[in-house]
């Protein structure tokens, strides 16, 4: 499969971490989240982001760990939420996948307002909370994502590929955000109305072929 014409990226949240992200005006990284105790259920493995906080840097910014990013997968229905999904046991959240929101953004206009910001961004080829990732911070590398298994709907044999990542450091403006796909017409509502107060109204859809059944 080609590299799509239009790349997007997903960051994955629990649809209470709603009002935090508005009232912030964007998206802050782990390292971020806990140095100002933003309110919000956490959806990911806590040994793993200490991980990604403490010992895992990239190649292409050797001072900033992932941690200190925000992360975004290159597609919807990811690694991650089939983990949600299943309640996989290393998970503290075990409220499955229903609750949690897909915010996407593009991939291109992302990439321009983080150069003309001074902002620091790179993507991996895999999972960036394992120890043996490759990361890249030019777009001309964008070919070297394995883009058949970002897009997988079966992904057993290629787990760690489908799971690369685009990371942004510190903060993710709010502005960026183009859609927000929900699993069904309750969180739908929640959304909405988290979004009323809002001047930057991204479109909110029901998007059930971004979930696991």
């Amino acid at each position: 499969m080609p590299m799509p014409a239009q790349p997007k990226i997903y960051h994955i949240c629990h649809v209470d971490r709603l009002p935090s992200i508005l009232d912030c005006n964007g998206l802050f990284s782990d390292a971020k989240v806990l140095e100002l105790d933003l309110p919000g259920t956490v959806v990911g493995m806590s040994n793993i982001k200490q991980r990604r906080l403490n010992e895992l840097r990239l190649d292409s910014h050797p001072t900033l760990f992932v941690g200190q990013c925000v992360p975004f997968y290159f597609c919807p229905r990811s690694v991650m939420l089939y983990l949600i999904h299943r309640r996989n046991a290393e998970l503290t959240y075990q409220g499955g996948q229903t609750q949690i929101v897909h915010l996407e953004s593009d991939l291109y206009e992302t990439v321009a307002w983080a150069n003309a910001n001074n902002r620091r961004w790179a993507f991996t080829l895999s999972n960036a909370g394992s120890y043996y990732f490759e990361d890249r911070a030019d777009l001309a590398n964008l070919n070297e994502i394995d883009w058949d298994a970002v897009q997988a709907r079966i992904w057993n044999q290629c787990k760690e590929a489908k799971q690369s990542e685009f990371l942004f450091e510190e903060s993710f403006p709010w502005g960026l955000v183009r859609r927000i796909g929900v699993s069904n017409n309750i969180v739908y509502g929640q959304v909405l109305n988290a979004l009323q107060q809002q001047e930057h109204k991204p479109t909110v859809e029901v998007k059930t072929d971004w979930y696991y059944n």
